[in-house]
Formats: C-alpha cells, sequence, structure tokens
C-alpha cells in the first residue's frame, strides 16, 4: 500500500492514474489516502469494509462489466480482510458523508 499511496501523495504526473477532481477525494489533507477503486487503471472511487462485504463508492456511473470486476476483486479482498481487525478501517468513515456516490454497492 505504502508504494501506491507515494503515486497519489507524491509522484509529479499523478493524472495517471487519478482524475485531477478526485484527488482531493482520496488524498486527505492529513495525508491519509483513502481506499481506492481502479477502472481501466484509473482511480474511480472508494471502498471500505462493512458487515456483508465491501462497500464500493463510484464517483461516477460505472458499466455493469466494471463491477463485475469490482465484485470479484472485492471477494478475494474480504479473505484477506477477514484475518484482520475492521476497526482499523473506521478511521475512514467520517469522511464517506462528504463523498460524491453516483453509484453505492456492497459487494460480497
Amino acid at each position: 500500500m505504502a508504494m501506491w499511496d507515494s503515486v497519489l501523495l507524491a509522484h509529479h504526473d499523478r493524472g495517471r492514474v487519478i482524475p485531477p477532481g478526485y484527488r482531493k477525494l482520496v488524498a486527505r489533507s492529513n495525508g491519509d489516502v483513502l481506499p481506492t477503486l481502479l477502472v481501466d487503471g484509473y482511480v474511480a472511487g472508494v471502498w471500505r469494509p462493512v458487515v456483508g462485504g465491501i462497500e464500493a463508492t463510484a464517483f461516477h456511473r460505472l458499466p455493469a462489466g466494471a463491477w463485475d470486476g469490482l465484485a470479484a476483486e472485492a471477494h478475494a479482498l474480504l479473505a484477506l480482510l477477514a484475518v484482520r481487525e475492521p476497526r482499523v478501517y473506521r478511521r475512514y468513515d467520517r469522511w464517506w458523508d462528504g463523498l460524491p456516490a453516483a453509484e453505492v454497492r456492497v459487494l460480497a
């Protein structure tokens, strides 16, 4: 994760992975970087673990095929998160209310 954070926070040409309008939504002023959704190599939204799966918040409408791919990734991610402390991700919860949410899905 640290390498990905460096791309979003410090890399000179962030536009290769994150649209300029999304940067301030994902990289917070205190240096936190919210967990991101990637679609076709670009940040398209954020995710967080919730009861029943992974809540995926897309900043713009995504095609059905993108959601299929995100669901497959969420399934794999749930196996990894199952052995981790779930409260770690709660530190991001305060930012969710202010995010643009074109689509929100819980991927199980």
